[in-house]
C-alpha cells in the first residue's frame, strides 16, 4: 500500500461538487456569462454557476446549509430583473441570462467587503487561521485593496472572547454575523443553541444567556466548521497552527462510523474535521469524534510490554520479543497440560476487522479451539440471533440516510441523541419535515421533547416488558386488519405467519391485558400501533435497551415480526435498524468472533465451511462450538479454563457481576491483556501488550449500516506495533505461522473466504469511499438496502415471541428497578473519553431518581446514596429527575469508581447469554458515611495514578 497524504487545498470542495441528476428531473436552460447550461428546476444561480466552474464570491452561503442571502457578496445581474439579486437565493428560470462579473458588480462587492473589513481586526499575519480564512479569501476575490472607513468610530474590535468551551474559542471581534453558525446549529445538529441577538450594528451571535458552556450547545463542532472567519476556531489550531495536509479515516467511537479528515502539520495531528464526502455522516460529527482524540497521546498510555509471574508481583517492562516469548511459553504449557479447550480469546469491537479476524484465527488455528467470543456478547448478540432467524442476515437492513424517507419512526430501547448523535441529527431533521415519532423507553430521553421536535407517543414502559409492548402493538395491527396482507403473502413463510398470527391475535396479548405488566395505558398502545401501521414508510431503530434483557432475542424477533407484518422491510425509509454501540461491533461479529460461527456467520458444524477455512489455514477446525464469555468465567472458577487472550476489552469493568468476573480472572494461569491503557482487567494479567489507537494503524471498521470504511494510519504506533502485528507475533511464537506484511493482505484473505465480502478490497474502498456488504459479483459496489424483492433466506420467518417476565423482580427489600445507559460526552467504560476534556461535561456517574422516590427516602439532589442489589452494593451521587418514572432509577457506567456492574446480576438472554443490564432490582438509601463524594472520586483517581506509576516503573 502506498502511504500518502492529501494537501489541505486539494481537499477543499464547494458548490462545484458533482451531483447525480435523476432521470425524471425537470431541466431548465439558461445562460451564465455567455455559457449555456441546463440544470434541474429549483437549482440556485450560484449552484448553476459553480457547475460551469464559475465561482461567485460569497460569505453566508455554503454547500452544507440552506441559502440565506444575508452577506450580499454574491450579487449578480439578471437580464430583465430589477436590482442585483443574491445568486444563492435566486432560483434559475427558463431562458435566464445571468452576468456574474461586471464593473458595477465588482464595485458593489468591494463596497460590501469594505464594510465587513472596517469592523474586523486586521491581524491576519498573526491570526490562527491565516491562509485558511474565507473572509481573507473573499477580500482577495473581490479585489479589495484599501479600506476607506477608519477604526476610531464605534466598532466591535474589543469584544471579549468566550473561552468557556474546552475545545474551541469564540472571538466575537472577528464575527461578521453571517449566521452560518446559527444555521449549522439548527439545520445540521437540530440543537438551536445559537441565536442572533439585536439588529443592525448591534446584532451579535449569542450562545445561551452567557457563554457556550452555559448554553444548550452539545459541542458537535458544526458551528466551528461553518464559520468563515476566525471567530470560531479550534483551540488546537490556535495552539499548533493551521494544518497543511490530511488523511481520511474513520471515527473509533460509536457505531455510526463517521468519516473524518485527520488534518496534520508534519506528523502531528491538529484537528479532526468531519468529511463532507463521508456517507455515514455527510460532514457532521459529535463532540467525541470531532474533539476527543487527545487520549491517543495521553500520559497514561502504556507503551512498553510488561510481564510478571503472578498478579501479586510488580510488573517488569521488557522488550516485545521477551513479552511475546513469555506469553507463548505460558500458553503452550497450559495447552500441553490441560488441552486446547483450556485456552480462549476475546476479540475487540474497538479494533479493526482485520485485527478481530486474526484473533479468532489465532484461537481456532493457533490455540486449537473455538473458545472465542467478543464484547458483542454483552451488547448486540441478540441482534445477530434475532435477525438471522427472522430475516436471514445478522445485520441492519439499510443506510442511515434511509430515515429521510421514513414517515413514521419507532425508537425503542435507544437514546440516539446521546449514543448515536450524528444519526440523531438526521432523524431530527426528518421529524422537523413532518415524520411522526414513537419512543418506547422507560426514561424520558432527549428526543421525546427535543427543540422543535416532539414525539407523538412516548410509551414509558416498565423495564423488562419490551416483548409485552411489541406483542401488544402487533395485536392491534392484526386484530384491526392493519397488516400488509399482500406483502406478507408475497414475501413471508405463510405457515410461520399463520402460526404467529393465531398466537398474536389472542386476547392475552392485547394492550388491555398487558397493561398491568407494562404500566402503559392500553389506548396509548392502540393509537401508536395505528399510526405506525398506516404510515407509508415505517422504520424501527433500536439499541441496547432492547438487547440487554433476558428476552433480548425475543424482542429483536418481535421487532422483525412488526416490520414484516406492516410490509416495512426491503426499501428505503423502512427497515429494522440496530444502533450498534461501539465502532466495530458489527465488524467483530462479521469476522467470526462468536464461538459457534466462522467469518460470515457460518456455523462451525457445517463440514463444507470447516473444510474451506481449514484448508486455507492449514488446520483441522473443531466441529463443536466453543465457550461463550460467561462459560469461560464459570470454567475458570471450576478449574477447567486456564489461559485467556483479551484484546481491547475491559471485561473486569464492562461485564456484569464484577465479583464473579474477578474471581474467574484471578483463577487463570495466564491472562494476556492487550490495550492502550492499564485497565481494570490488567490488574489480573500476567502479560500486558501495549495496544495501538485507531490513529496508529491501517484497517477497516464496519458500522451499524454494514458500511466497511477505511481506517488509515495517521502516525506510527507509539509502542512500535499495531495490534495486528502483535497478534501475528504471538501466533508465530506459538508455532502457528502467520505471514502478513499489511492489513490489506488480511482483507484479501477475508474476501476470499467470506461470500458477503468477496468483492471487498482496499483498492475498492479507496475508490468508493466505503462499501456496504454484501459486496460480491451480484452487488459489486455493495448493498445499501437489504432484502429488496426477497429476504436473504428466501421467505421471511415470523416467530412466536411469548412474553416471559424477567426473573429479576422487585420486592420489599429491593423495590426499585435500575436501568443503565450512556451519556453524550462519554463512551463505554470511559477509558478514552475520561482522558480528554469531555470530562468537563460528565465528571462522575450519577443516579437519576424520580422526585417521589427521592422524597420517600430523604434523598437530596447531589447527595451521596447507596445502591444495593442481590449482587452487591455501590455508592453514587443522586440526581433528582422527572425523566424517570416512579419506581425506576437510572445511571451510566463510564467511571470505574462507580462500579455500576458490581450491582448488575448474571441474568441473561435465553438465547445468547447477553446480560440483563437493563433490569436490576435495587434499593436506594442515603449513604451512612459522611465523606464528601467528590473527595472519594479524587482519592480513587489518585489511587489509579499510583497503581499506574507502580506498574510502569522500570524494574529490569
Amino acid at each position: 500500500m502506498v502511504e500518502y497524504y492529501i494537501p489541505i487545498e486539494e481537499g477543499r470542495k464547494d458548490f462545484g461538487t458533482p451531483e447525480i441528476i435523476s432521470d425524471d428531473a425537470v431541466m431548465v436552460s439558461l445562460t451564465i456569462d455567455g455559457w449555456p447550461i441546463s440544470v434541474p428546476e429549483g437549482t440556485s444561480v450560484m449552484r448553476a454557476s459553480s457547475m460551469l466552474n464559475i465561482q461567485i464570491p460569497k460569505l453566508c452561503a455554503t454547500d452544507s446549509l440552506d441559502a440565506f442571502g444575508s452577506c450580499r457578496l454574491c450579487v449578480v445581474e439578471i437580464e430583465g430583473m430589477r436590482g442585483k439579486p443574491a445568486a444563492c437565493t435566486t432560483p434559475v428560470a427558463e431562458g435566464m441570462v445571468v452576468t456574474t462579473q461586471s464593473e458595477v458588480i465588482q464595485k458593489l462587492r468591494r463596497n460590501v467587503m469594505e464594510m465587513y473589513i472596517s469592523d474586523h481586526p486586521l491581524d491576519c499575519l498573526t491570526c490562527a487561521v491565516n491562509g485558511d480564512c474565507e473572509l481573507q479569501d473573499m477580500a482577495g476575490a473581490v479585489g479589495l485593496r484599501e479600506v476607506r472607513y477608519g477604526f476610531d468610530g464605534e466598532n466591535h474590535l474589543n469584544m471579549e472572547k468566550d473561552t468557556s468551551n474546552p475545545y474551541f474559542t469564540f472571538d466575537t471581534s472577528k464575527c461578521i454575523v453571517c449566521s452560518r453558525c446559527v444555521r449549522a446549529c439548527e439545520e445540521i445538529q437540530g440543537q438551536h443553541a445559537l441565536t442572533v441577538e439585536g439588529r443592525g450594528f448591534d446584532s451579535r451571535i449569542a450562545a445561551g444567556s452567557n457563554n457556550f458552556m452555559d448554553s444548550e450547545c452539545v459541542s458537535c463542532g458544526a458551528c466551528v466548521q461553518a464559520c468563515p472567519t476566525a471567530a470560531l476556531t479550534e483551540n488546537s489550531v490556535i495552539e499548533q497552527g493551521t494544518p497543511s495536509h490530511y488523511r481520511i479515516t474513520t471515527c473509533a467511537y460509536c457505531g455510526v462510523g463517521c468519516s473524518f479528515r485527520a488534518e496534520m502539520q508534519g506528523d502531528q495531528l491538529v484537528r479532526m474535521v468531519p468529511d463532507k464526502e463521508g456517507k455515514a455522516n455527510q460532514g457532521h460529527s459529535c463532540v467525541k469524534g470531532r474533539f476527543a482524540f487527545g487520549y491517543a497521546t495521553h500520559k497514561d498510555r502504556v507503551l512498553d510490554p510488561m510481564i510478571r509471574e503472578s498478579i501479586d508481583q510488580p510488573w517488569r517492562k521488557v522488550s516485545w520479543e521477551d513479552a511475546i516469548s513469555f506469553a507463548a511459553e505460558r500458553m503452550k504449557g497450559i495447552r500441553e497440560k490441560h488441552g486446547s479447550n483450556a485456552l480462549g480469546g476475546i476479540t475487540s469491537s474497538r479494533c479493526t476487522n482485520e485485527e478481530t479476524y486474526l484473533v479468532q484465527k489465532l484461537v481456532r488455528a493457533g490455540f486449537g479451539t473455538n473458545n472465542v467470543d467478543t464484547c458483542a456478547r454483552v451488547c448486540h448478540s441478540p441482534t445477530g440471533y434475532g435477525l438471522k432467524t427472522t430475516l436471514g442476515e445478522s445485520a441492519g437492513t439499510q443506510t442511515f440516510d434511509s430515515v429521510q424517507k421514513a414517515d413514521c419512526v419507532i425508537v425503542i430501547g435507544a437514546n440516539p441523541t446521546d449514543g448515536h448523535p450524528v444519526f440523531a441529527s438526521q432523524l431530527k431533521r426528518r421529524l422537523r419535515e413532518g415524520a411522526k415519532l414513537i419512543v418506547i423507553d422507560p426514561r424520558q430521553i432527549d428526543i421525546v421533547n427535543a427543540p422543535h421536535v416532539r414525539a407523538q407517543y412516548h410509551i414509558q414502559l416498565r423495564p423488562g416488558t419490551n416483548v409485552a409492548v411489541l406483542n401488544a402493538l402487533a395485536h392491534v395491527i392484526i386484530t384491526e386488519g392493519l397488516e400488509d396482507s399482500d406483502y406478507i403473502a408475497d414475501r413471508c413463510d405463510m405457515v410461520a405467519y399463520n402460526k404467529w398470527r393465531t398466537f398474536i391475535a389472542q386476547e392475552e396479548h392485547s394492550p388491555e391485558a398487558m397493561e398491568d405488566a407494562t404500566g402503559v395505558p392500553a389506548m396509548l398502545i392502540r393509537d401508536a400501533a395505528r399510526m405506525f401501521a398506516k404510515a407509508k414508510n415505517g422504520a424501527i431503530y433500536y439499541g441496547l435497551g432492547v438487547t440487554e434483557h433476558s428476552q433480548g432475542s425475543s424482542s429483536v424477533m418481535a421487532i422483525a415480526n412488526l416490520a414484516m407484518a406492516t410490509g416495512n422491510v426491503g426499501r428505503e425509509g423502512v427497515g429494522v435498524n440496530p444502533l450498534r454501540g461501539q465502532n466495530n461491533v458489527q465488524g467483530s461479529c462479521d469476522m467470526g468472533s462468536f464461538p459457534h460461527e466462522l467469518p460470515g456467520y457460518r456455523h462451525v458444524s457445517d463440514p463444507a465451511v470447516r473444510a474451506l477455512f481449514g484448508g486455507a489455514w492449514g488446520v483441522t477446525i473443531d466441529d463443536e462450538p466453543g465457550l461463550r464469555i460467561p462459560n469461560m468465567f464459570d470454567a475458570a472458577i471450576a478449574g477447567r479454563f486456564k489461559g485467556m487472550y483479551v484484546q481491547g476489552e475491559d471485561i473486569a469493568q464492562s461485564d456484569p457481576n464484577i465479583q464473579h468476573v474477578e474471581a474467574a480472572l484471578s483463577a487463570l494461569e495466564c491472562l494476556i491483556v492487550q490495550d492502550i491503557f492499564l485497565n481494570e482487567t490488567a490488574k489480573f494479567a500476567h502479560v500486558f501488550l501495549p495496544g495501538a489507537t485507531f490513529l496508529e494503524k491501517d484497517g477497516t471498521f464496519t458500522n451499524a449500516e454494514r458500511r466497511i470504511s477505511p481506517v488509515r494510519k495517521i502516525m506510527a504506533p507509539l509502542s512500535g506495533k499495531a495490534d495486528w502485528e502483535a497478534t501475528v507475533a504471538l501466533s508465530n511464537a506459538l508455532g502457528y505461522q502467520m505471514n502478513y506484511s499489511h492489513p490489506s493482505e488480511i482483507m484479501d484473505e477475508i474476501a476470499k473466504l467470506t461470500p458477503t465480502f468477496h468483492g471487498v478490497s482496499y483498492e475498492k474502498i479507496d475508490e468508493l469511499g466505503s462499501i456496504q456488504w454484501p459486496c460480491n459479483d451480484e452487488a459489486p459496489e455493495g448493498t445499501p438496502t437489504m432484502h429488496i424483492g426477497q429476504f436473504v433466506k428466501g421467505k421471511g420467518s415470523f416467530v412466536v415471541t411469548e412474553y416471559v417476565a424477567t426473573e429479576e423482580r422487585v420486592n420489599k427489600r429491593f423495590p426499585l428497578l435500575l436501568t443503565t445507559g450512556r451519556i453524550l460526552s462519554q463512551y463505554n467504560v470511559g477509558a478514552q473519553t475520561r482522558r480528554t476534556d469531555n470530562s468537563h461535561w460528565h465528571k462522575e456517574d450519577v443516579l437519576e431518581i424520580h422526585p417521589l422516590d427521592a422524597e420517600d427516602r430523604g434523598i437530596k439532589d447531589g447527595g451521596l446514596i447507596t445502591v444495593a442489589s442481590r449482587a452487591g452494593e455501590i455508592s453514587l451521587p443522586a440526581k433528582i429527575s422527572n425523566r424517570m418514572q416512579p419506581g425506576v432509577v437510572y445511571t451510566t457506567f463510564h467511571h470505574p469508581v462507580s462500579g455500576v456492574n458490581v450491582v448488575t446480576t448474571e441474568n441473561s438472554d435465553w438465547a445468547t447469554n447477553c446480560p440483563e443490564y437493563k433490569v436490576t432490582a435495587v434499593q436506594v438509601k442515603v449513604a451512612v458515611e459522611e465523606a464528601n463524594w467528590q473527595t472519594r472520586f479524587k482519592e480513587f483517581d489518585e489511587q489509579q495514578q499510583a497503581h499506574l506509576s507502580a506498574a510502569t516503573q522500570n524494574n529490569d
